[in-house]
């Protein structure tokens, strides 16, 4: 429950606090007061928008902190979820910049405002008037139903279904797309990895044909050349070796004479002998040396093929055409494979829709099980309500799709009167009539949350007479077990507080200001006198306020 709210540059407001009271709390306050700034407040440090326009003229920034006691409502588990400190009594503060930068804090630690929201939404719920307007929203019937019939754990573990086999549909629509679109491709991927692979590539081969192709392409100039070699170096007429034999002789001869010419002798008979196998070898390597056009001429076909294959691929080498080849043949085996890949998700399809529909089914009895509750609740409630010949019933029909919530289609049927058909109630109820529904209806759901603080603003719009005075009896004993705070125009109503605050407005300095006071005994009789009579209080109306006050006290 709400303890205390301080508000600090907001709006009308410069600075005020709020003691709040559990059980049954009224405010209450002429059109205009303020009272939707009080709750504008409270909004923003529950998680909703922030707007720096709200900030009060001349103020740099505003201040909206809260204090809660919790520890009556198990929320351990969402402070632990998010690393923050846990105490019986929660702070939570919003600032909001004149240049529309916004900090949260839990218990002084910065929050986003996702987490501010959630814990929010598990401290107070703020029923005002246009939310009647959810009794028209299927969703909203829905999550009435979910909510009374603590149907969580099954919800949980159909939407597990439910997403597993929206996308296994996803990945097999994916997957079939892919397939048409590349089998359209096969044929020409197909032709590209034939020709390649028809090729024959090897690693390497490029150079080697180059080189051999430049050796035959000059066979019979490197023989003539190699021919001239030979005979240079070892032919007996005209060759280098003659003279090279008659030095040789010379220094034989001057060995004799001269002893230190035997290491020339050595080394001149050493050329000489080199000379003479190096002859040898140029001359058998030109008589070897294959002159053959038709190999040259094949060579040539062999690298016109490549350098093609290289142009046509973009690519410069050899070793790159053998990597698009393994690619296209990877490529033709994926394709292959496809038909299998679908098979098997197809099965695993239809076996998580066959789940999705097991867990919807049990979502679906779960539900129905709460249906005679919230028919009872309603038909009790709304009896007291000044509606003698209620009849509610809850009807459910199956959808044709299956949605994240299921394929349960809920309707709240409704007729207040006897031997009327029954209908949708956002169809037939009045604006009274809806307005008693949902005060009913926010009676059991806040009862199955045990939610700690429920706030109603003026939905008591249409109502007068004895049936306020039965809506404030529910409300009163919704005050019994949660904090109730109801914002009403009616006096019957405000009779009920246990506590009373006045939201009222007055000038101070050329300005102003918004101002929320909690009422006296005194106060109270004429507060209430003035909402029985208006501006003109009489002696009647006081004495009808002390009438309502000690009937309802």
């Amino acid at each position: 429950m709400i303890t205390s709210l301080h508000i600090e540059n907001y709006v009308l407001i410069s600075n005020l606090d709020i003691q709040f009271q559990p059980g049954f709390s009224v405010i209450t306050g002429e059109t205009g007061a303020g009272k939707s700034i009080i709750l504008g407040a409270l909004g923003l440090i529950l998680g909703q928008r922030a707007d720096s326009k709200t900030i009060k003229n001349g103020a740099s920034k505003c201040i909206i902190e809260g204090s809660f006691r919790i520890g009556d409502y198990n929320l351990q588990e969402f402070f632990t979820q998010n690393d923050l400190d846990y105490d019986n009594d929660c702070l939570i503060r919003r600032e909001i910049s004149g240049n529309g930068k916004s900090r949260s804090f839990i218990n002084d630690t910065p929050v986003g405002l996702q987490q501010l929201k959630e814990l929010g939404d598990k401290l107070i719920d703020i029923h005002s008037q246009h939310q009647n307007l959810l009794l028209s929203n299927d969703s909203f019937q829905l999550q009435v139903v979910d909510t009374i019939a603590k149907s969580e754990p099954e919800s949980i573990t159909y939407q597990k279904k439910y997403n597993e086999y929206k996308r296994c549909i996803q990945e097999l629509s994916t997957l079939k797309a892919s397939a048409l679109q590349q089998k359209a491709e096969s044929d020409f991927l197909q032709f590209q990895f034939n020709q390649l692979n028809e090729a024959q590539l090897t690693e390497g081969e490029q150079e080697q044909q180059e080189q051999e192709l430049q050796l035959l392409s000059h066979a019979e100039e490197i023989k003539t050349e190699l021919s001239k070699a030979a005979y240079l170096i070892d032919d007996e007429n005209g060759s280098a070796m003659p003279p090279l034999k008659e030095a040789l002789l010379a220094l034989r001869r001057a060995e004799k004479l001269y002893p230190q010419s035997s290491e020339w002798l050595q080394r001149l008979d050493s050329c000489i002998i080199e000379l003479k196998d190096l002859a040898t070898e140029v001359h058998k390597t030109q008589e070897n040396f294959d002159v053959d056009p038709a190999k040259a001429e094949h060579i040539k076909q062999r690298l016109d093929l490549l350098y093609t294959l290289e142009q046509k691929h973009r690519v410069t080498s050899v070793e790159e055409l053998i990597e698009l080849r393994e690619k296209f043949d990877e490529q033709l085996q994926q394709i292959e494979s496809l038909d299998d890949k679908i098979e098997q998700l197809q099965k695993e399809s239809t076996q998580l829709y066959n789940e999705m529909l097991e867990a919807g089914a049990k979502l679906t009895q779960k539900r129905k099980a709460a249906f005679p509750q919230i028919e009872k609740h309603l038909v009790s409630q709304l009896k007291q309500l000044g509606m003698p010949e209620i009849r509610f019933e809850v009807r459910l029909t199956p959808r044709s799709d299956w949605s994240v919530s299921g394929n349960d289609d809920i309707q709240f049927y409704f007729s207040a009167n006897k031997n009327s058909q029954l209908q949708p109630v956002a169809q037939t109820a009045s604006g009274g009539e809806i307005s008693r529904v949902m005060i009913s209806l926010k009676s059991l759901i806040a009862s199955a949350k045990s939610l700690p603080t429920i706030i109603f603003d003026e939905i008591d719009m249409g109502i007068s007479g004895e049936v306020a005075n039965s809506m404030s009896l529910i409300m009163k004993n919704l005050g019994t077990y949660m904090q109730v705070i109801a914002i009403t125009h009616l006096p019957q109503i405000a009779a009920q507080g246990s506590s009373h605050y006045k939201v009222f407005k007055s000038n101070q300095n050329d300005s102003t200001e918004t101002s929320i006071k909690q009422l006296s005994n005194e106060e109270r009789i004429t507060e209430i006198a003035g909402m029985l009579s208006g501006n003109s209080i009489s002696q009647a109306a006081i004495e009808n306020a002390k009438q309502l006050l000690s009937t309802f006290s």
